[in-house]
């Protein structure tokens, strides 16, 4: 009989294919330090949905939520982003340029030190100056940690585990920024209070306990098992053996657009761009969207009318006596203000912490189904055609009408969205080879993910300020207008699927 058999003799049998290698001592640091700088990756991230309404309300005096918070909020996650992106794109160059670790540890310090600065912030444009430092440092620390893992790890098994597990921790950040700034809502006055001496000249820091302050400043955390760990940290190998052998080629940004590269950089940076846009667009404005819901709104009036009653009203009147009506109305504004802002802060970090249980939830899966599935066009469409229902659902409906339901359906949502993370962590080493890594992936993450993707939050809250948008502002409308970017994403990402390089799990080589 002519033709191929079925088996192939020169094919190794799977008894002769060798056992999966067991980590050593050093490659266990190797991906606890990766673990925990994906996790306070997210943990800087988070930070910002969490912390900038009040923030903005005693640097500023906007309350959350009126047009002038919105237009900070705007700009508080569209400049860091984009500094981010710009400085990103180096850190990438420089990745394949001077080493892996080297860049790597720089970025974590860089973004670690930032944010506990931003914690002493006197003005907003201190703390939009801190931000900007911060999502430099993250930008170029994915890169650095994912380019160095997949090298460190030739075997594809090994490999695919390492990078799915170790960026199973990026929502491990996303809870224990939420659970910090529960803590700090809770026990912020009782912490040690926050103070600037008169003569660093930055003026006057007027909430000294205030809960956002302690969040930004438990960031620094990622630095202390780094300063102990990194002297037991190795280079990339293969790096390392060609950039000793002289055979390391200079990396050049033009290389991306080579026809080989092309369609692989064009391709890829759309489409990490759209999960990135539905992140930001979408599920990052929860924090805006939760104080519209009934049972917030009925939270507040009951604090209100207990903490806040008529008799303490006219006492306040009385106090204010002789003052203009107006004044004495912003008062009892401030006041109810004070009341309304912890309840809504410790709604919005619930429901930050179940998205973030869902986003845990959709890397465990990606990392389960990332051993079976080859097919990376399949893979992640696993992801994305659910998304494509779920995400309209979730922010035209449950984020509107019921807390219970938008439980479910964040969950839900951080589960299709988060988990396309870790694919672009898996995938796109496999398709630069050595000498352009870190800039290959630089670029989808950060011209597409963190310039594009992220200022859809830009282009959320600026449609949401919008009167020709026929829906009454407030945080419906952002509700709305979210369900709107994130089914546009989504529909974008799935059409850009079928024509997605589909490498396998081999990695380019020079």
């Amino acid at each position: 009989m002519s033709g191929s058999s079925s088996y192939d003799s020169n094919r190794p049998s799977p008894l002769d294919v060798p056992p999966v290698p067991r980590l050593t001592g050093t490659q266990w640091l190797i991906c606890i330090i990766a673990a925990i700088g994906f996790a306070f990756d997210i943990y800087e991230l988070l930070m910002g949905p969490l912390v900038f309404p009040t923030a903005i309300q005693e640097l500023e005096g906007h309350r959350p939520g009126s047009p002038e918070s919105l237009e900070w909020i705007r700009w508080l996650f569209f400049v860091p982003a984009f500094a981010g992106g710009i400085f990103g794109m180096l850190g990438g160059y420089l990745t394949d340029l001077l080493g892996r670790r080297r860049v790597l540890t720089f970025s974590i310090l860089l973004y670690a030190i930032s944010a506990f600065v931003a914690g002493f912030s006197t003005s907003i444009w201190m703390l939009l100056v801190m931000r900007c430092l911060v999502f430099i440092g993250v930008c170029v620390e994915f890169v650095a940690a994912v380019a160095w893992l997949a090298e460190l790890f030739p075997d594809h098994k090994q490999r695919e585990k390492v990078l799915g597990i170790t960026q199973f921790f990026s929502s491990i950040g996303g809870l224990l920024v939420a659970l910090a700034n529960a803590i700090a809502i809770k026990y912020g006055e009782s912490l040690p209070a926050i103070v600037l001496p008169d003569w660093i000249g930055l003026g006057e820091i007027k909430g000294v306990h205030e809960a956002w302050r302690y969040t930004l400043m438990s960031g620094l955390l990622p630095a202390i098992p780094l300063i102990v760990i990194r002297p037991f940290l190795p280079e990339s190998p293969i790096w390392a053996q060609k950039k000793a052998a002289g055979q390391l080629r200079r990396p050049r940004f033009t290389e991306l657009f080579a026809p080989e590269l092309l369609r692989t950089t064009v391709v890829t940076t759309i489409m990490v761009a759209c999960s990135f846009g539905a992140a930001f667009g979408a599920i990052q404005q929860v924090p805006q969207i939760v104080p519209g819901l009934p049972e917030v709104k009925s939270q507040i009036k009951a604090a209100i009318a207990e903490k806040l009653p008529e008799a303490r009203r006219e006492e306040i009147r009385q106090e204010m006596q002789g003052k203009p009506e107006k004044a004495i109305s912003d008062r009892l504004a401030v006041e109810e203000r004070k009341i309304a802002g912890p309840i809504q802060q410790r709604a919005a970090a619930n429901v930050t912490s179940v998205q973030e249980i869902g986003g845990l939830t959709g890397r465990g899966l990606f990392a389960v189904l990332t051993i079976f599935i080859l097919s990376r066009r399949s893979l992640i469409r696993l992801f994305l055609l659910p998304g494509l229902i779920i995400m309209p659902a979730v922010f035209a409906y449950t984020a509107v009408n019921s807390l219970t339901l938008l439980y479910v359906g964040i969950f839900l949502a951080g589960m299709v969205t988060v988990g396309q993370y870790s694919f672009w962590g898996n995938y796109l080493p496999t398709v630069y080879p050595v000498h352009l890594r870190g800039t290959g992936e630089s670029f989808a993450h950060n011209i597409g993910g963190r310039m594009i993707g992220t200022s859809m939050a830009w282009l959320t809250t600026t449609l949401a300020k919008q009167p020709w948008v026929p829906i009454e502002a407030g945080p419906a409308k952002i509700a709305y207008v979210a369900a709107g970017i994130a089914t546009i994403v989504y529909l974008v990402a799935i059409v850009a699927s079928f024509v997605l390089p589909d490498p396998g799990i081999d990695m380019q080589e020079e």
